[in-house]
């Protein structure tokens, strides 16, 4: 049976929450937010733009905000997967406090290194299970994690902006705009001066994803920010282009493995170590 835990940090402004025992897929989707996450158990494929990997039991993966990522089980085993969720203020801060200075780009979206999986999983626990003695000791843990993590990642360099990359984060930003109106094909081409084909071939090329996919995921996350207001799942459905509650449960579920209703509840002072 699989078990959903995650708990929200209000003083860090972090998610932490683990899966285990889970098959299911998650389809291409990205997040608003900065995701370091730890494979237990369980293999996955995982694409992420172009490029494909074999995550394995070991494996910390790192996704940037908006940066789209897919997974499907591999092998016999089932998924144990425990992640944190990043505001990019927070690794914004920890990158000018140390001498990294600016925020660099991941290199990898898989990285095989002991020391950092271990240094994440004892952080990930107490977080879950609240054994911190002070939110200082807390903090200072995130902190230290983070700082060596981006200095592992400093030299990594970041890659100049093209035309097509300029072309293709203006039509995210129309899509991130109008997210809550009924969007079509022939509206992006006409904002972006391309034919149809032209114009699915040269996003789903930058983005790794179709306009459509890249819009859905826009609608969960801005669901994601009413739910955690204490918006209910049937207004937050309304405000954010979906066309009926059991459309974003469905989307919801797929991209989150949790429905909106348990995610909402996650705000709602639950204690921290309540299993959704």
């Amino acid at each position: 049976m699989p078990k959903k835990t995650m708990i929200h940090d209000s003083a860090l402004h972090l998610e932490a929450y683990r899966f285990t025992g889970l098959a299911q897929p998650f389809p291409s989707h990205f997040h608003a937010y900065f995701v370091v996450g730890l494979i237990e158990s369980g293999t996955r494929e995982l694409t992420c733009h172009e490029n494909r990997y074999s995550a394995l039991p070991g494996d910390l993966l790192l996704f940037h905000p908006g940066e789209p990522h897919a997974c499907i089980q591999s092998g016999g085993g089932l998924l144990d997967y425990r992640a944190l969720n990043l505001p990019p203020p927070l690794l914004q801060s920890v990158a000018e406090s140390s001498s990294v200075g600016e925020l660099p780009r991941f290199s990898q979206n898989v990285l095989r290194d002991d020391d950092l999986a271990c240094s994440f999983r004892a952080l990930h626990i107490r977080l879950l299970d609240g054994s911190f003695a002070c939110e200082l000791e807390k903090e200072e843990s995130l902190c230290l994690f983070l700082s060596r993590l981006l200095h592992h990642e400093a030299s990594s360099p970041t890659a100049p902006l093209s035309d097509t990359d300029d072309l293709v984060k203006r039509l995210c930003a129309y899509l991130e705009t109008h997210f809550a109106e009924h969007i079509t094909l022939d509206q992006l081409c006409r904002h972006a001066g391309l034919s149809k084909s032209t114009l699915l071939r040269v996003f789903t090329r930058g983005k790794g994803m179709t306009p459509y996919r890249y819009l859905e995921s826009v609608r969960v996350n801005h669901a994601k920010v009413l739910l955690e207001k204490g918006v209910s799942p049937a207004e937050a459905a309304q405000r954010g282009g979906f066309s009926d509650q059991s459309h974003l449960t469905r989307y919801f579920s797929r991209f989150l493995g949790l429905t909106p209703g348990a995610y909402r509840d996650i705000f709602q002072e639950i204690p921290p170590n309540e299993t959704l």
